[in-house]
């Protein structure tokens, strides 16, 4: 089938890579002149793991191409995906300018039946505002009356497992209409079906929805444990152990429970805070998920507190030493990260940053400019170099099993404050460490 891709992060290019791997002719479509020059050039401009290798296979056999050309995008493809950002607006809902600008190239230029396919995570009724943006050019043009179809596909990929996510889903959602769009779609993802149907077809405003909620039940795990986790540590109780506990209840399980430094990214707190607008525009106040974010908010700060409550309030002349600067492993998107706001906070009251993540170290640099106060260096051990202590805040696998004796060396005083509860408490104190994890028990 001839696919294209609107928009080139990392819904639209691991759509179109992935469906390039099945055979398909994709073509990826970007507005950013760099964006599309970096991926002709055989680059990738976002770090996602096994992409690269997807992406180098599909341009080699001819079935993977990137273009600013928006006539030839919009000509190729019969099936439209629409994957460009919706970044939060001032007021917390979801800014579809993008959205729209897409919808309506299409319909500048399309000459023949298309289905549109909203990829993005959108708010319920954007289907509505796509296919009135068509309509709307088409009659500019006289050609009102011409066919096409809108059709809801959000995307559920992880971060630094997308394309695994993409060829393995374990779930297809689509909100269709309109049952000739549905049969291609069902055409289109037949490949990812040949074991298990795993499409979900629904009407279009639920399929919308669906995204929306998948993404404000996890964030409300998240917050819930580590609001358990505040208390765990005042009572004593070791929240690590909670989480066996209750995750063995298969009504529970295990995913999403781990207690930390709080949730990050571009999906999470965006979707938390356009569901919550959404529902107050409605007048059905979302009091649960105001919570969530506003326990996010506070975690984030867990780590500043535990270093005040250890080194005091004035930490002039103190210096720190961060492992993990993306919001979690396996990518380097430093969006809302945890790592910036305990950056910050640590700097206001007088402290020094050595800084290390394995990945995300030029996004680290971008996002945070020149700075005198924080050192972004090249290897984990020379981050420790003088340090007054250590904080662990993205759980990437090379700082599982560190030399704590060469940690133990390399720190002012052996301290551990543990943002991602790595660490076993009772090994760190046998092997002479003050370690702090994240609701670990203080009582213990």
């Amino acid at each position: 089938m001839k696919v294209t891709a609107i928009g080139t992060g990392y819904v639209g290019l691991v759509t179109g890579a992935c469906l390039a791997e099945m055979g398909n002719h994709v073509v990826c479509l970007d507005v950013n002149p760099e964006k599309i020059r970096i991926l002709n050039e055989g680059g990738i401009p976002i770090h996602e793991p096994g992409l690269d290798a997807v992406v180098r296979r599909n341009v080699a056999a001819g079935r993977l191409q990137f273009t600013t050309d928006v006539d030839k995008a919009v000509q190729h493809g019969t099936i439209l995906f629409i994957g460009v950002g919706t970044p939060p607006d001032e007021d917390g809902s979801a800014d579809l300018q993008y959205v729209v600008a897409a919808a309506r190239s299409i319909g500048q230029r399309m000459t023949d039946y298309k289905v549109i396919v909203d990829k993005s995570t959108v708010p319920v009724g954007t289907a509505d505002k796509v296919r009135a943006a068509v309509k709307e050019e088409l009659e500019k043009r006289g050609l009102g009356g011409m066919d096409y179809s809108v059709v809801s596909n959000p995307e559920f990929l992880k971060e630094g497992a997308a394309v695994e996510d993409f060829m393995k889903p374990d779930r297809i959602i689509v909100g269709s209409d309109d049952e000739q769009a549905t049969l291609m779609m069902r055409a289109l993802y037949a490949p990812f079906n040949r074991t298990q149907d795993r499409m979900l077809v629904m009407d279009v405003r639920s399929a919308e929805f669906t995204k929306y909620a998948a993404n404000a039940m996890l964030a409300t795990r998240i917050s819930f444990m580590n609001e358990l986790a505040l208390l765990a540590e005042r009572v004593g109780a070791d929240i690590e152990l909670v989480r066996r506990g209750i995750g063995s209840d298969p009504r529970i399980g295990y995913q999403f429970l781990y207690a930390g430094a709080g949730y990050g990214g571009s999906c999470f707190p965006k979707d938390v805070k356009a569901l919550v607008k959404a529902a107050a525009d409605t007048g059905i106040p979302l009091k649960v998920l105001t919570a969530v974010e506003e326990a996010n908010e506070r975690q984030k700060r867990v780590l500043v507190d535990k270093v005040v409550e250890r080194f005091g309030a004035d930490l002039t002349g103190r210096r720190f030493a961060i492992w993990g600067l993306a919001f979690k492993p396996n990518t380097d998107d430093m969006r809302e990260a945890p790592s910036l706001v305990i950056i910050d906070e640590l700097t206001r009251r007088g402290a020094t940053i050595a800084a290390y993540d394995p990945v995300s170290m030029p996004e680290t640099a971008r996002v945070l400019g020149p700075r005198d106060d924080v050192a972004l260096v090249e290897r984990a051990d020379a981050a420790l170099q003088g340090a007054d202590a250590l904080l662990v805040v993205t759980e990437w696998k090379e700082f599982r099993t560190p030399d704590f004796d060469a940690i133990k060396a390399a720190l002012k005083q052996p301290v551990v404050l543990d943002g991602r509860n790595l660490y076993d408490p009772a090994l760190m104190k046998t092997l002479g460490f003050e370690y702090r994890g994240i609701g670990r028990g203080l009582l213990a």
